[in-house]
């Protein structure tokens, strides 16, 4: 498979067919797959830089697990920084998994649904992790512009590089640690179908919002704005 050009090949992870159990099962591994690719790093980082220590209500688009969120609780926690945190995922499955995997003394409040559902409600930081590259190019100019003119203290796109290390990296790494097969086939497809840094301004300009574009260690690409 070349990088040169993204690929637009469906991710088996988003197939209707697959049971709530193998469901449950492959985004537990994505779990584990995120925490050694450290990544909740940019994440952190921004939250940090946008709130200046301040209360915050957040938005995490595209929760999957709700691992993001549940790191985020437990930053906010150590930091004595107060937060909500509320999650929404348009996979119905998605929920009962993250549920069953959070402590119910942490403030976060998972959601089914189209983010656009909670557009009226007051948002001062809009995220979303690996979920960029599962969309249409329609889908992401439109998700961009919805941050752009929701989101109070700003916004970020935390998505993967594309790149050819992480590509055939990936693959030995999850079967190191025996994740699932669809784990490991779906993440080396996502870096395919992931963007590279030049692939951003035009997007952006197209969607009329202005963000800065950066690598985060390791071959994370992000896009943010901070208000």
């Amino acid at each position: 498979m070349t990088l040169a050009v993204r690929s637009l090949a469906d991710e088996q992870m988003d197939a209707e067919e697959l049971s709530a159990s193998d469901y449950a099962a492959i985004i537990g591994d994505l779990a584990k797959a995120n925490w050694w690719t450290m990544a909740a790093r940019p994440t952190l980082s921004f939250v940090e830089r946008a709130t200046k220590g301040r209360p915050f209500r957040l938005l995490d688009v595209g929760f999957g697990h709700g691992d993001m969120l549940r790191t985020i609780a437990r930053w906010a926690e150590r930091r004595a920084q107060t937060c909500e945190l509320v999650g929404i995922d348009l996979n119905p499955r998605s929920e009962p998994a993250a549920r069953a995997a959070t402590p119910s003394t942490l403030p976060i409040r998972y959601v089914t649904g189209d983010y656009v559902e909670l557009a009226g409600q007051p948002w001062d930081l809009i995220v979303s992790s690996l979920v960029a590259h599962h969309m249409t190019h329609a889908q992401l100019v439109a998700f961009l512009r919805f941050m752009d003119a929701t989101a109070q203290m700003g916004w970020l796109v935390n998505d993967l590089h594309r790149h050819a290390l992480p590509h055939f990296g990936f693959p030995i790494l999850a079967r190191l640690m025996r994740w699932h097969r669809v784990v490991r086939e779906d993440g080396t497809l996502s870096i395919a179908r992931s963007y590279r840094p030049a692939e951003w301004p035009p997007i952006l300009a197209e969607a009329g919002v202005s963000a800065r574009v950066y690598r985060a260690f390791p071959f994370r690409l992000c896009v943010e704005k901070i208000r």
